[in-house]
């Protein structure tokens, strides 16, 4: 009797094999994070504007971190996004991240919003504060999104949000 594998038994073995050929972590490799607060100050759709006095959000994005002896990281970051009213969504957002000089970093992210038609991607600039083993910080980011909106039409949404936080 032939037992068939189901999508989810089949979807595991291929993430168990993906992770199998991934490359190991070495002793250079080093795990870190953030955590900190985002706040939309203007965004762009269906040509609509909004800003902060149409529509207040805030975000509490929380990242993990993996760097190496490059400059190069890769980060994974989760960010609920809640308004005045209710929770809005959550992002996930995976991305690199590069160190530039001074204290500075600068990067892109994907961006796949949870709980809505939305995807796309976030070029960031940013500034960190280095104070013992951690780092307070500020970023820039622009948020870019392909959406459907309410009439189900597709939109593209470009925007500004300050971020700011501490890392680890």
């Amino acid at each position: 009797m032939k037992k068939r594998l189901s999508r989810h038994t089949l979807s595991s073995l291929l993430a168990l094999v993906a992770l199998g050929i991934a490359t190991p972590a070495t002793a250079q490799d080093r795990i870190g994070g953030h955590f900190g607060a985002v706040i939309p100050i203007v965004s762009h759709a269906g040509g609509a504007t909004t800003t902060l006095n149409d529509e207040f959000k805030i975000g509490f994005p929380t990242g993990i971190t993996v760097k190496n002896d490059s400059k190069w990281a890769f980060d994974l970051e989760f960010v609920p996004v809640v308004t005045s009213n209710r929770f809005a969504s959550l992002t996930l957002h995976p991305g690199v991240i590069r160190s530039l000089p001074n204290n500075f970093a600068g990067g892109v992210r994907m961006a796949f919003d949870v709980r809505e038609s939305s995807w796309g991607f976030t070029p960031l600039l940013n500034h960190g504060f280095p104070v013992g083993r951690l780092t307070y910080f500020v970023e820039g980011v622009v948020p870019i999104r392909f959406q459907e909106n309410a009439a189900g039409r597709n939109q593209t949404s470009i925007g500004l949000a300050a971020h700011v936080g501490v890392g680890f």
